[in-house]
């Protein structure tokens, strides 16, 4: 691979890990969200559906690093 291309790919790097920051604040902040929520909330439909999105951030990110690794090891 050229200095160019590997330069391009340090750059999408750098914009995956900045992204992959943005989507763990989001996810510390609907954890926090859902945390201080009443116990009897949190089984509620509301509860139920903070959870699923919980999961998705939490897939988004474990997604994330696999790129970010896959990447960095080129």
């Amino acid at each position: 691979m050229n200095k160019e291309r590997r330069t391009e790919l340090e750059k999408i790097v750098t914009a995956l890990e900045e992204i992959k920051i943005r989507v763990e604040s989001v996810q510390e902040s609907e954890q926090e969200a859902f945390d201080n929520m009443p116990e009897s909330l949190q089984g509620s439909e509301r509860g139920e559906s903070m959870t699923e999105a919980l999961d998705c951030l939490e897939s988004a990110v474990n997604g994330l690093e696999d790129v970010i690794s896959s990447l960095n090891e080129l």
